[in-house]
């Protein structure tokens, strides 16, 4: 006897995810997972800090950026097999969005995300694999992956239809990192102190 078909994940059932829970619709597939651990959290607010200054709020940078922090992207096709992704950080060109509209997701695909990528194959098969392909399909043109365990950027660009990697950087280093190479970057202020060196 074959396996039953496969439910199609629809947005009630984002809806109805547990408390203390995000959910996101990738492939067609409900996907939950606990909200960020406090490395996690505080690596995405480290780098929101830096990129909000110089971009967003015109300190010293170019600005020309609108910034927000684990947003709720509906991307794609519309319901029942839309896309619903909630990265770590995205970002949308002011000349293509003048402002953030009041409304509880985005529908319009940012210019730039990050996700940072907390340990566990799980994790890692999500922010590697699964939401890139979604991110590719949906036209968005920069995608950031920062892993914990490494303390590593790795850039990737919208080429073809499919991400390429651009630029990776390791450790402390004080970076220019594409698509916001105009400002140097510490990133070295992203991490929690190294635990095993007290």
């Amino acid at each position: 006897m074959g396996d039953p078909a496969r439910k199609v994940a629809t947005y009630q059932d984002v809806l109805n995810a547990p408390e203390g829970m995000t959910a996101e619709i990738l492939g067609g597939e409900l996907h939950l997972f606990p909200r960020p651990a406090v490395e996690h959290s505080a690596v995405e607010g480290g780098i929101a800090y830096e990129l909000e200054g110089p971009f967003m709020r015109d300190r010293g940078g170019p600005g020309g950026w609108l910034f927000l922090r684990e947003p709720e992207l509906h991307l794609g096709k519309t319901e029942p097999t839309s896309v619903v992704a909630a990265p770590d950080l995205a970002g949308w060109r002011q000349a293509r969005v003048a402002s953030l509209p009041r409304v509880a997701a985005m529908t319009i695909p940012p210019d730039w995300i990050c996700e940072v990528v907390s340990p566990g194959w799980a994790n890692t098969r999500r922010d590697y694999v699964v939401k890139p392909a979604e991110y590719a399909a949906a036209g968005v043109p920069w995608l950031w992956l920062v892993d914990l365990q490494k303390r590593m950027l790795e850039v990737r660009h919208l080429q073809g239809g499919v991400y390429a990697v651009l630029q990776t950087f390791v450790g402390d280093d004080h970076i220019r990192a594409q698509p916001f190479d105009a400002v140097e970057l510490g990133m070295g202020g992203w991490w929690l102190p190294d635990e095993t060196a007290r």
